[in-house]
């Protein structure tokens, strides 16, 4: 996967272990607080976190040095198995560690990983008043195909999102998949 180094930290992004789990919780509880990056409100726990790996859909984590700072995982589209190369994707960076490239690290490493592991697209949605996470999806390739309205309520306000997608592998080609 990918490491960045400055002159006073080193970032790498690798897959994710259910030892991972407790700081993954952590990070995302803190976009659970903070209201700008999804519709839930109920904490998780790390035994929540490792229920994720089901070892079909990747997960990956950005470490600065040694200490996990941002997550993407994937996790299952819809049940059809027309849909079985379709993943929904979901990122989170540290509070303390926003805007400082953990974000795409961390997306451009789940590309990877999601490709390898046979995705052919990846797909989201994002509050539209999100602009930082918007205009970092689209400098890594995902477009905006459109707005869901009044898409949920988050603490009792009607909120609309941005339907997000990317294309991996042979979709992204048009070719068959081989």
């Amino acid at each position: 996967m990918n490491t960045t180094t400055s002159s006073s930290t080193t970032q790498i992004a690798r897959g994710a272990t259910p030892a991972d789990a407790p700081a993954i919780a952590r990070i995302y509880n803190q976009g659970i607080e903070d209201r700008i990056a999804t519709f839930e409100t109920t904490q998780r726990t790390a035994d929540d976190v490792r229920r994720w790996f089901d070892g079909i859909h990747p997960i990956v984590v950005v470490e600065r040095d040694g200490q996990v700072i941002a997550f993407a995982a994937t996790s299952g589209y819809r049940p059809r198995v027309c849909y079985a190369g379709i993943a929904e994707f979901s990122m989170y960076v540290e509070r303390s560690a926003r805007h400082q490239g953990a974000g795409r690290m961390a997306l451009l490493a789940l590309i990877e990983a999601a490709e390898a592991a046979g995705f052919w697209k990846l797909v989201s949605r994002v509050f539209v008043e999100n602009n930082a996470s918007r205009r970092l999806l689209a400098s890594v390739g995902f477009r905006e195909v459109g707005i869901y309205q009044r898409h949920g309520q988050l603490d009792g306000i009607w909120r609309d999102v941005v339907i997000v997608e990317r294309l991996l592998g042979p979709a992204r080609t048009g070719l068959p998949n081989q």
